[in-house]
């Protein structure tokens, strides 16, 4: 008997599973300033910059201000102002919203992204065979609303439900989140369904823990695979390795 016999939910993380980023931040960041006639500013600074900000942002107002009920356009603004201090370019005020603007419709768009080309037929394969697909990330609407049916994502052909931590309150990698897609997938129970992620903190730990299975996609050959793989961890390059995987006999 296939593993897919035993399945009646697959979850499934969403940047780095389904889509990626087309190249880096500091392309957008580049773009949003010369539109208004000013130099690029320093790549590696900016993203830098970023990844501090949006560190200490979701710290402090976790999933994109929930619980503060923040505007989301003020919960990025916030963020991508003080990438740019941190960066060094601490722009006046009008300067600063009209580049603001221009990189919030950026990647309010599916402009910055791709869909990688196994992901929407591994989702309807699954669909096919009479299997929920529920989506569960660490987003806010606009992927939901915007950019996932953009790309080619659409609720009723690639996926049936979305848990997103901007619109639940909770994110990966609280267990709660998983419990939430179990039960809106119609209380299945966690040995019937299986979570497919790339990270193992965010992903895989957390959905074992509600007696979930789950595997890990390396799709880019990193570091940790190899550790996770001598863990037992079943890890695999793609979503067609998935799809082989899942229709190959169990080994008693």
């Amino acid at each position: 008997m296939s593993r897919l016999m035993n399945l009646r939910l697959i979850t499934v993380d969403v940047t780095g599973t389904l889509i990626a980023y087309k190249g880096e931040l500091g392309d957008y960041y580049c773009m949003a300033a010369k539109a208004i006639g000013l130099p690029c500013p320093d790549y590696k600074r900016v993203h830098e910059g970023f990844k501090l900000a949006y560190k200490e942002m979701a710290a402090k107002h976790p999933c994109f201000g929930f619980a503060e009920k923040i505007p989301n356009i003020v919960w990025w603004k916030t963020c991508v102002r003080d990438s740019f201090i941190r960066a060094g370019y601490d722009y006046d005020e009008e300067t600063f919203e009209k580049i603001f603007r221009r990189i919030y419709a950026t990647f309010g768009s599916s402009a910055p992204y791709k869909a990688f080309s196994d992901a929407s037929p591994f989702l309807r394969w699954v669909r096919s065979n009479g299997i929920n697909v529920g989506l569960v990330s660490n987003a806010e609407y606009r992927y939901q609303d915007v950019i996932l049916p953009a790309l080619g994502f659409h609720q009723g052909s690639e996926w049936d439900f979305g848990v997103f931590s901007g619109l639940e309150g909770v994110e990966k990698p609280d267990p709660r989140i998983y419990e939430m897609a179990l039960e809106r997938a119609g209380n299945i129970p966690p040995e019937n369904a299986l979570h497919i992620g790339d990270s193992m903190r965010k992903d895989y730990l957390p959905a074992k823990s509600v007696g979930m299975q789950a595997i890990l996609l390396d799709r880019f050959q990193t570091q940790d695979a190899k550790s996770w793989k001598e863990s037992g961890t079943i890890v695999l390059p793609d979503l067609r390795s998935v799809q082989d995987w899942l229709t190959s006999p169990q080994q008693l």
